[in-house]
């Protein structure tokens, strides 16, 4: 078994609130789990966050390399709720890289990820902590938080535009990453006054031609906060075809962003919810809209 420090915390997903737990915030050791499962073959090797996401605990498909935690438990007889206890965890510590795959017979949490869990170890000590480290107050912070409690998931059935958002919306079966944007704007704790059910916002050019004019507390900005809209017009055709929520900066011009109906096979129509890296640099056009608070 892999030597750490100690157990950082249980991690829950946001979906385990329907269960009376309280999902887990941000941390380093969710990239150490990440990276452990995907040496496993339990998850793609990818540029891993540090969101514990529906999507990762329970899998997002039914192959083997996209079932996640769930995965590794059903292989190790573990009950397979996707949330990670002292068990989960002492078996991510004790697994090894499956043969015929690169680093064969290695221990599946490598050096780095054992970096993670020690950091992970000395800021929670064993438990989550018991209040936020900064309050959410504005409406952009409560309309990304909400984003991310729906990363992992998807339409129902698959290609059929039929999900929950659009059904509160109340327009169903058409493409929905806009309608996603309103609903995690008007469900939240501090809804604005731009985003109204029904009626605005579920097409896209829509949102950048009034951000163009300074129309209903909309404007366009060329420095991003956390919660801001990113729309992408991926032809340069002048007709933006999808948005999201600007989570972070990464690298350069790498950003983070929290998107409906999207997918790693189809940016605009891909079916989920899911926390992308975009390029506000590369082939698409990309514009970035502040929402008045």
């Amino acid at each position: 078994m892999v030597a750490v420090k100690g157990f950082p915390r249980p991690l829950y997903p946001p979906d385990a609130a329907e269960q009376g737990k309280k999902p887990s915030i941000d941390g380093p050791d969710v990239e150490a789990y990440k990276r452990t499962v995907s040496r496993a073959q339990r998850w793609k090797w990818q540029a891993f966050d540090q969101s514990y996401s529906n999507g990762f605990s329970h899998g997002k498909g039914p192959n083997v390399i996209d079932s996640g935690v769930a995965g590794i438990q059903r292989q190790q007889k573990i009950d397979p709720t996707g949330w990670i206890g002292t068990g989960t965890f002492n078996t991510l510590r004790s697994i090894r890289v499956p043969e015929g795959f690169a680093h064969a017979g290695e221990m599946a949490m490598d050096a780095r990820a054992v970096e993670l869990i020690n950091a992970a170890w000395d800021m929670f000590g064993g438990k989550e902590p018991t209040a936020p480290t900064t309050p959410v107050t504005t409406s952009a912070q409560e309309r990304l938080r909400m984003a991310k409690t729906q990363v992992g998931i998807s339409e129902s059935p698959p290609r059929s535009n039929m999900q929950k958002y659009g059904a509160w919306y109340g327009v169903n079966g058409v493409p929905w990453c806009a309608i996603f944007c309103t609903w995690c704007d008007q469900t939240g704790k501090n809804p604005s006054g731009t985003f109204k059910k029904g009626t605005t916002y579920a097409y896209v050019p829509y949102v950048v031609n009034d951000a163009r004019l300074g129309k209903n507390g909309l404007s366009i900005t060329g420095d991003p906060k956390p919660g801001d809209l990113v729309c992408f017009d991926w032809d340069r055709n002048g007709e933006f075809d999808h948005i999201g929520l600007f989570d972070s900066w990464a690298t350069g011009r790498q950003f983070w962003s929290v998107e409906g109906n999207t997918s790693d096979t189809d940016n605009s129509n891909g079916g989920s919810v899911m926390r992308r890296q975009r390029d506000a640099g590369g082939a698409a056009r990309v514009v970035f809209c502040r929402v008045k608070e």
